[in-house]
Formats: structure tokens, sequence, C-alpha cells
């Protein structure tokens, strides 16, 4: 992986993190700062907003770290499904909360049932995404067992040369 692509994809988990974050941070000033009640409204779309943004920082946190690992070239080792089970647990956790505000959503969708499939189907593509990064997962493990296999071969060869 190129230097300038390594910093392009950085550039880009940085603004989307300093994003979420901000949006965060919003939230819970204008929660704390409602001045007609005094309390915190906290209602079940705004919870599901701040933990969607958890699942989106947990992800940018963990696909960090494997530019990271790519940069090393230390990506083909144990360390590495860590990160990559990080991202799966996130994209599913992203597609339950999603699924979650379609239920939540779909009593309002009486007249025009087609918007709670859409979102339905929105949340399986979610999931789908989660099965991607499970199959790339079982290429690392089939790449890492590989390179042990090659490290223990070579090892061998040059103990008889």
């Amino acid at each position: 992986m190129g230097k300038l692509t390594v910093n392009v994809l950085r550039a880009v988990l940085v603004v989307v993190l300093v994003g979420t974050v901000f949006v965060q941070v919003s939230m819970v000033w204008a929660l704390a700062a409602d001045p007609e009640t005094g309390t915190l409204p906290l209602t079940s779309f705004r919870v599901i907003t701040i933990l969607g943004m958890v699942t989106a920082q947990v992800a940018l946190v963990c696909i960090w770290r494997l530019v990271t690992m790519v940069r090393r070239g230390t990506v083909f080792s144990e360390a590495a499904f860590r990160y990559v089970n990080g991202m799966t647990g996130a994209f599913v956790a992203a597609a339950l909360l999603w699924f979650t505000v379609t239920a939540l959503n779909a009593p309002g969708q009486r007249e025009d049932p087609g918007v709670t499939v859409i979102m339905a189907g929105i949340g399986v593509a979610v999931l789908g995404v989660a099965l991607i990064v499970h199959v790339l997962r079982m290429l690392l493990a089939q790449a890492v067992a590989r390179d042990v296999e090659a490290s223990r071969m070579q090892a061998e060869l040059a103990e008889v040369i």
C-alpha cells in the first residue's frame, strides 16, 4: 500500500471520526442545555444514534490499526484478528441498531409500508458487509497459516543447508 493511499485514507478516517465525535458532543450538549424541561430528554432514537456513531468509531479505529499493520508489513499475524473481529462486531451491532430503528419507525409507516421494507433491506445490506468482513477474516486466517508454514519450512531448509 503506497504512502499516498495510506495518508489519504487516514485523512478520511480522521475527518469521519472527528465528525462523529462532534455530533455526539453536540447531542449531549443539546440534551444538557434543554431550558424547557430541565431534564435530559433521551429518546430511543437519540440513544440509537449515539450508539450507532460508537459502532462507526469502533470500525474506524480498527481500520486505522489494520492500515498501520499493512504499512509495517505485520498484517499477516494473529494480532490482526482482533481488529477484524472488532470490525465485524461493529457492523453487526450497527445492523441490529438499524433494525431497531426500523421497528420503532414501522408503526408510523402503516400507510406506506414500503419505507419499512426499504429500511429492513438496508439493515440486511449492513449485515452483508459484516459477512464480507468475516469472509475476509477467513482469507486472512489462511494467509497467516501459510505464512507460518512458509517460515517453518524456511527454517528447516536453513538447517539442512
